[in-house]
């Protein structure tokens, strides 16, 4: 399938810092792009030239087929963008602010309010229409600036950190709002609404969403492709450890495995190695150190994949 929107070889700085190194990335309809890194790494910059507000300093950008570089207008109508910082009206009602976007991209009458319908209802906002945007939960305002973003059908969607903030229960219902616009918008003929997404996020589990992902590090694209691509080429096995004893057991986890960063979380420590008999080993050396405690292998997440990927950065 033939992309919708790509970036070829963009370059951005500021100043002396350079922010984009020769960035190449596309996107097809139907499909959730995920654009993951660390705080820094130049998601915003990535997708603020691609939308674009912003003008790149060298390579190509399309959407639709219009040249973003060339021509900027002509992407008005064709991309919708949410960038981290709430822009919509806090003083204006959630209707009032959905009416505001439409006029601004000229939405005919009879689409507006089959659109405006079907998007409150896809959203459940459809009760809340009359409440100022200012007094909506941070999940309510994901949700209005999705409305605010979708209600003149756009080919491509741009969002930047969306659930930065959110709570982990409207977090999940913005993901899975996601999911379901990739099949079309609400109202439209799917066979000519399937909305491509591009996402920014620093949450390596919300990469686990995506069809495809690219992990951007200081402006650079370490890796792309299918999350399950992505985690087969972690090295060695990930081993996962319950223990009541957590601040005993990571020296000897980090010896015996051969991993220097074992991390914490909570009860578990998690660890990588390259040995073939990394579980045993571990377990026989926390065994004789009189740790009583649980050992695992699992299955490698993006954050072990980034981790892995910043460690080969790293090696001299």
């Amino acid at each position: 399938m033939a992309s919708v929107a790509r970036v070829d070889g963009v370059r951005y700085a500021y100043g002396a810092v350079t922010a984009l190194h020769e960035v190449s990335l596309d996107v097809e309809p139907g499909e959730i792009l995920g654009i993951v890194g660390p705080d820094g790494a130049g998601k915003s910059t990535l997708l603020r030239l691609w939308v674009p507000v912003m003008r790149s300093q060298g390579g190509r950008i399309e959407v639709g087929g219009c040249d973003a570089v060339a021509d900027p207008e002509s992407l008005r109508d064709l991309v919708g963008y949410m960038p981290q910082r709430f822009s919509l009206y806090e003083d204006l009602s959630i209707d009032e602010n959905i009416h505001f976007y439409a006029e601004l991209h000229g939405v005919a009458r009879e689409d507006f309010v089959r659109r405006r319908a079907e998007l409150l209802r896809f959203t459940r906002l459809d009760r809340f229409t009359d409440r100022r945007a200012g007094q909506l939960s941070g999940g309510m305002k994901q949700k209005l600036g999705l409305i605010c973003v979708l209600i003149h059908r756009p080919a491509v969607l741009f969002l930047d950190e969306p659930t930065n903030g959110v709570d982990p229960v409207s977090r999940r219902e913005f993901w899975e709002i996601l999911r379901a616009l990739v099949a079309g918008i609400p109202g439209d003929d799917p066979s000519e609404s399937r909305v491509a997404i591009v996402v920014s996020t620093p949450y390596m589990d919300e990469a686990e969403r995506c069809h495809r992902v690219a992990i951007l590090d200081h402006g650079r694209v370490r890796a792309l492709g299918t999350p399950d691509d992505l985690r087969a080429k972690v090295p060695g096995v990930v081993l996962e450890v319950t223990t009541s004893e957590a601040a005993r057991a990571r020296g000897v986890i980090a010896e015996t495995a051969g991993d220097p960063h074992v991390a914490l979380f909570g009860t578990r420590l998690r660890a990588r190695s390259t040995r073939a008999d990394a579980r045993n080993a571990v377990a026989n050396a926390l065994r004789d150190g009189g740790i009583d405690a649980e050992v695992a292998v699992v299955p490698p997440s993006m954050e072990d994949v980034f981790v892995s990927l910043s460690r080969a950065e790293a090696a001299p």
